[in-house]
């Protein structure tokens, strides 16, 4: 059996509303799953939820859909803020990827002294990260913020939002620290090479950072920031997800 097809879309959703979708989407859906006018979809809107809907006409300029009934309304997402310094391009959408299937509320790109590939293009970032959400069944997605220095980052922080920040050199194990940091709460993962000395003075005088160890061996970031996010979810209480 075929797989409906799930949609992210701009214009908020209701019931009888009738609008064309953006020629990437028409294009998906007519010469990539080839279908037509009648088709099923799912579509959302990451404000109300996910709705049914059809393929109401095909013309040569234009794929136009009409919204059926909800399926349900948008997940609670628990308030975790991913927020990893940039890697190589590819790796970096991995993580954007697996973060928004493993759903965060926030990635935030920081600058260290040691991030080697700080230009990330956000827009294909954010196309991962739609397409991960559309697949994995999700009805919310995660906010992508523009990438911040990291002394900026903790000189705004907001101290209500503990910081857990992946340190090389120590710290606590997940499964002390982590039911110990409800939401709102950050994952912080840095570059490959970690944090330079002076970064982490910083992070250790800040009153909201706690030190997080992810087990004996030095991951990789990509797989660190996955490991993170996923200890998180298993073990902070207060989450709040549905």
């Amino acid at each position: 059996m075929r797989q409906i097809p799930r949609l992210f879309v701009a214009p908020r959703l209701a019931q009888g509303l009738r609008f064309a979708l953006a020629p990437a989407q028409a294009h998906q859906l007519l010469a990539v799953l080839r279908l037509d006018a009648g088709a099923e979809l799912r579509l959302l809107d990451d404000q109300t939820g996910e709705w049914a809907a059809r393929i109401a006409a095909v013309t040569r300029r234009e794929v136009s859909v009409e919204v059926g009934a909800m399926i349900r309304a948008r997940e609670t997402v628990p308030d975790l803020w991913l927020c990893a310094a940039p890697i190589r391009p590819e790796r970096f959408a991995l993580v954007a990827e697996k973060a928004t299937e493993l759903g965060v509320a926030r990635l935030q790109p920081v600058l260290t002294r040691r991030t080697q590939h700080a230009r990330q293009n956000l827009a294909r970032l954010r196309a991962h990260m739609v397409e991960a959400a559309e697949q994995c069944g999700r009805t919310a997605l995660p906010a992508l913020a523009e990438p911040t220095p990291l002394f900026d980052l903790l000189a705004g922080w907001d101290t209500s939002r503990t910081l857990l920040f992946a340190d090389e050199e120590g710290g606590e194990p997940a499964a002390t620290v982590m039911p110990a940091s409800p939401p709102p709460a950050a994952l912080l993962i840095g570059p490959e090479g970690g944090f330079a000395p002076e970064e982490r003075a910083a992070l250790l005088a800040h009153p909201a950072a706690r030190r997080l160890a992810l087990g004996p061996r030095i991951l990789r970031a990509d797989t660190a920031a996955v490991a993170a996010v996923a200890l998180w979810q298993a073990l902070a209480p207060g989450r709040r997800e549905s």
